[in-house]
């Protein structure tokens, strides 16, 4: 997605930065990994596939995403004094990153109707997947805390996020999702730390829990706070 395409967000713990081309050798090697590519169901691409996909992924208006580096508090503190970030400042070198967070954009099949255009009239679904591909970082509170930035995130930016899906100002989001193995306890245990809420007690045909929370659901869950600044790759 362009919107984010040279910004980045700092939050606790975290940095969230746009994926590109330099962060697509980390990537690559992570996807390598059958376990991480079982639970992102993914497909094991050519590193030069890696790199057409991440320039798709940049320009298509249907997906957000971040690649997610850590940062200790100082850092963090740093940087949310600055007004701006560059790649070769090393904050997102590949010792730092961990792992990426995205929304992906459907239309609202509940209450699926066409414009005049042949467009969906109705609001959008943002499906969230998140992954802390780092090994060594798991299960040491990044997940928690790129979920908390990132939900800060699509919070205050939504207007904008729904009009690069299809140029349209004025719809928003329904409501967010996320899709979780059943046997993947400890992520349905974060997402529910959230305000997501299981769609049924049953796993899907796919063996998937789903589950929804509203866009701007605070007071349900434990979003945080993100500062956004200004992103250049030079």
């Amino acid at each position: 997605m362009l919107l984010n395409a040279h910004i980045a967000g700092v939050a606790d713990h975290v940095l969230l930065v746009p994926y590109c081309a330099h962060h697509v050798p980390t990537y690559h090697e992570w996807m390598q990994d059958e376990e991480l590519r079982q639970a992102t169901a993914s497909e094991p691409l050519s590193l030069l596939a890696e790199y057409a996909m991440q320039q798709s992924w940049r320009a298509d208006g249907d997906k957000l995403t971040f690649i997610v580096c850590a940062c200790d508090q100082g850092i963090s503190e740093t940087l949310s004094g600055v007004g701006g970030i560059k790649a070769s400042d090393g904050y997102d070198a590949p010792e730092k990153m961990i792992g990426d967070v995205n929304l992906f954009l459907c239309e609202d099949d509940r209450d699926w109707d066409l414009d005049d255009d042949g467009k969906g009239k109705g609001g959008l679904v943002g499906e969230i997947e998140l992954m802390i591909a780092s090994k060594v970082r798991q299960g040491k509170g990044y997940g928690k805390a790129a979920l908390s930035a990132f939900l800060a995130f699509v919070a205050r930016w939504e207007e904008a996020i729904c009009a690069d899906f299809d140029g349209r100002k004025g719809r928003g989001l329904e409501y967010l999702r996320v899709k979780v193995g059943r046997g993947n306890v400890r992520s349905i245990g974060l997402f529910e730390k959230f305000g997501f809420t299981k769609v049924s007690e049953e796993p899907n045909y796919f063996g998937e829990f789903e589950l929804r929370r509203g866009v701007g659901d605070r007071e349900k869950g434990e979003d945080g706070n993100i500062r956004v600044i200004e992103y250049r790759e030079e």
